[in-house]
């Protein structure tokens, strides 16, 4: 739960300005996630967000470098969302819980794997663009060895 969390607060702050730790909050409750203040107090400051100006001379919540997740967060996220994963050609579709897709996605492009171009999350479904095609089945094999127990 924390991985997940902690994927979509990266994805909230780089999706919208954020100026206090109160909008934040709400952010995840919308997304469904039940948090106190002294939860995304410690998420701040695991994440090393930092306050820098926004683009209206407000101070909003930013990264300080790309945050990438642990091949262990990795796993973990893969193995509590994934249901499902296929290919063809160039595309990968991974199949997840509902509401799981967007954090899943985003982990993977923080990931940063050379052989992934982009994702693209919904609810419960991520499309993964490859590149090379013959990558694929690589792609498929590394990301099926993530759910596994």
């Amino acid at each position: 739960m924390k991985a997940w969390r902690q994927n979509k607060i990266i994805e909230i702050i780089t999706s919208r300005p954020v100026e206090t730790q109160e909008e934040l909050s709400a952010a995840l409750r919308e997304a469904g996630f039940n948090v106190t203040q002294a939860t995304i107090s410690r998420d701040i400051k695991e994440l090393g967000l930092v306050k820098v100006p926004g683009n209206k001379g407000f101070v909003r919540y930013a990264t300080t470098t790309r945050v990438r997740p642990s091949d262990d967060r990795l796993k973990r996220l893969f193995r509590d969302s994934v249901t499902g994963i296929e290919f063809s050609e160039n595309l990968v579709i991974i199949k997840t819980l509902p509401g799981e897709a967007q954090g899943v996605a985003s982990a993977l492009d923080q990931a940063s794997w050379t052989e992934i171009i982009g994702t693209v999350g919904g609810d419960d479904t991520i499309m993964v663009v490859v590149k090379p095609k013959k990558a694929a089945p690589g792609v498929v094999k590394r990301l099926t060895d993530l759910t596994r127990r």
